[in-house]
């Protein structure tokens, strides 16, 4: 076993970098042929309905994505639900102060644990509206020729409005990304020391007093 360098602490573990994967590529697949249903400039790509069949196969994987981060890490799917449901007193102070981390100024925020309120907001909207996009999705897929007309009308306003929730997160998640240098962390499951005693005080505390 390879030992942790001592500027690096472990971020991700492979079955969380591997979930990240599956549910981004999906994700992706999702959007791109949705847009190519739904956006007249774009139809030429469905010719043939392809973008249909790859869109159901996109909603196939994305739906994997709870069970498939249940069967290879579990302890890290609760962690996840938990601390994206769970807020302290210094979660609410980073909130008052995200305008300043917005613009890539994270020396001074409140000290934060392994997700920072920000990332917290991120994964429960993600959470929440997965879970609409699903079931709308589902009942599209399955009900169209039982659904009275305006059944379905407001079914797929449900599902385009959680989609482009879901792509504003997207968005978001890109940003800051970029913003903070935080690409290597998933591709490698390392980050630096010193960011995390930055931005996840709490965290990093956390991890050294059980070291």
């Amino acid at each position: 076993m390879n030992k942790q360098p001592d500027d690096k602490i472990l971020r991700y573990r492979p079955g969380q970098r591997m979930v990240h994967a599956v549910l981004a590529i999906s994700f992706l697949l999702l959007l791109l042929t949705g847009l190519a249903i739904l956006w007249r400039p774009l139809t030429i790509f469905d010719a043939g309905s392809i973008s249909r069949y790859l869109h159901r196969l996109g909603a196939i994987g994305f739906m994997l994505v709870p069970l498939l981060y249940l069967v290879i890490d579990w302890r890290g799917a609760k962690e996840l639900i938990i601390e994206s449901f769970t807020y302290d007193r210094d979660d609410w102070a980073w909130m008052k102060r995200s305008r300043q981390y917005f613009f890539g100024r994270a020396a001074g925020m409140p000290p934060q644990g392994r997700l920072n309120a920000g990332q917290k907001i991120h994964h429960a909207g993600v959470i929440i509206m997965s879970f609409f996009v699903v079931a709308s999705g589902l009942v599209m897929w399955f009900g169209r020729d039982v659904l009275t007309q305006n059944t379905l009308a407001a079914t797929v306003i449900i599902h385009d409005i959680s989609m482009f929730v879901l792509t504003v997160l997207l968005v978001g998640h890109l940003y800051f990304t970029y913003v903070y240098k935080a690409l290597s962390g998933m591709t490698t499951g390392y980050i630096d020391r010193t960011a995390a005693e930055l931005e996840h005080a709490k965290w990093v505390k956390e991890i050294d007093s059980h070291s």
